[in-house]
């Protein structure tokens, strides 16, 4: 089949190059004339294990092009892929859903053939029947019964295992409002053998947002279980690893630290509750996940000063990617960790193994080291903010570390160790 993806990020880029590994000539759309070279060459634009190989591998299944429209004339399938950051309110920014939907469908103006749109962006419910089906049948001048149909298939893939979850999903969602639209998307994954849903587009839409709201509040849970823990003098970790042996809890998700980050859990929250807000149903608990996420980089900080001082002082910040195999740092703990270091008067030297140069963009005002080693010896103290598995190859002996995640070799080693919730 001949696919068109529109966006070529996280989402977009790993959805390409997988549909291309599987057999499809896939035409990847992006306005970034610097991402289209690099995914050209079979280089990604970002940080992914496992995704240079496959580009690399499948250059003659996947083209690069700004031209959006003569890309979606050229195929029988056009996933939708761009992005829906939170605005002012919380809720999901849908301005390049609209735009890129009106394009689609002015691309689909006077063609016959049978087509299929495949909302990935993650959408509040109605979004993918509304904004945009309304806008491609609009543009294009025909309905699913005329060939057009609009789906959507939320993605569930995780930063630095996106390759890996995308050929072996936990299941594949297929929201469609119409019979044609479902048959196609099943025919695209009758290879997969893991569990298919099958609903409509707003419950496929409302599976996505649930269950990040699930997995945050869960990791706020544990955070909040440890922050009673820790001045009671009790281990959480020890905690809920104990609490996790329950086959109705189980251990995933459960490592209390610093919290969550990243491009999806922290907005997709937030969009609920703002969706809450507009129904004048509320979001007690969606709330309260981000209060204490967002609590917890502050808890880090104020041990750090009771511990060791921080006006004056030169601190090390051990990781700064949201999470590891990873060098994205949207909403990343380490934000609000070297900012509340700076204001209270630090001199900042941070490393981190993928996201130093991402980093810099928002802190160049900070000094930047070449090795976790050099951070080490030249800091005086050290607060550990992503748990990159080099930090445990570390020796800290005689050094003052404030552990964010939980270094078991920092907590063997380090003169003064304090860990934010154990």
């Amino acid at each position: 089949m001949r696919i068109t993806i529109v966006g070529a990020g996280h989402v977009g880029a790993v959805t390409g190059a997988g549909l291309a590994e599987m057999g499809h000539q896939v035409l990847l759309v992006d306005r970034d004339e610097r991402v289209r070279e690099r995914l050209g060459r079979g280089e990604p634009p970002f940080y992914e294990p496992g995704l240079g190989i496959m580009l690399r591998g499948n250059r003659s299944r996947l083209r690069t092009t700004d031209d959006l429209a003569g890309a979606v004339g050229e195929s029988a399938m056009t996933f939708l892929c761009v992005g829906t950051p939170s605005d002012a309110t919380g809720k999901a920014d849908l301005s390049a859903v609209r735009a890129a939907s009106q394009a689609i469908g002015a691309a689909l103006a006077g063609r016959t053939e049978p087509h299929t749109v495949v909302v990935k962006s993650t959408v509040q419910p109605g979004t993918t029947a509304g904004v945009v089906r309304s806008a491609v049948e609009a543009g294009a001048g025909r309905t699913p019964a005329e060939g057009l149909s609009v789906v959507m298939n939320p993605e569930f893939l995780r930063e630095g295992s996106a390759v890996q979850d995308f050929f072996l999903p936990d299941r594949l969602v297929i929201g469609a409002d119409d019979p044609a639209g479902m048959a196609r998307l099943e025919a695209l994954y009758a290879q997969f053998s893991c569990p298919m849903v099958r609903c409509g587009t707003s419950t496929a839409e409302m599976v996505k947002y649930a269950s990040n709201a699930f997995l945050a509040v869960r990791i706020s849970c544990a955070n909040e279980i440890g922050n009673l823990c820790k001045p009671l003098g009790i281990d959480a970790h020890e905690v809920l690893d104990a609490v996790g042996l329950d086959d109705r809890i189980g251990p995933r998700f459960l490592g209390a630290g610093l919290g969550f980050g990243g491009s999806c859990f922290p907005k997709d929250v937030r969009a609920l509750v703002a969706l809450g807000a507009a129904l004048g149903t509320g979001a007690t608990l969606l709330s309260a996940a981000l209060a204490v996420n967002d609590k917890q980089p502050g808890t880090l900080l104020d041990l750090l000063e009771e511990r060791v001082g921080i006006e004056g002082r030169r601190i090390g910040v051990l990781g700064l990617a949201f999470k590891p195999e990873t060098d994205d740092i949207r909403e990343s703990r380490a934000i609000p960790v070297v900012q509340g270091l700076l204001d209270r008067g630090a001199r900042v030297l941070a490393y981190d193994p993928m996201a130093v140069g991402r980093f810099r963009a928002l802190f160049p005002e900070i000094a930047y080291a070449a090795s976790a080693g050099e951070v080490l010896s030249g800091a005086d103290a050290t607060v550990i903010v992503t748990e990159w598995p080099e930090f445990e190859r570390l020796d800290y002996t005689g050094l003052a570390v404030v552990d964010g995640r939980r270094c078991r070799r920092a907590e063997e080693t380090a003169e003064v160790y304090e860990g934010i919730c154990w």
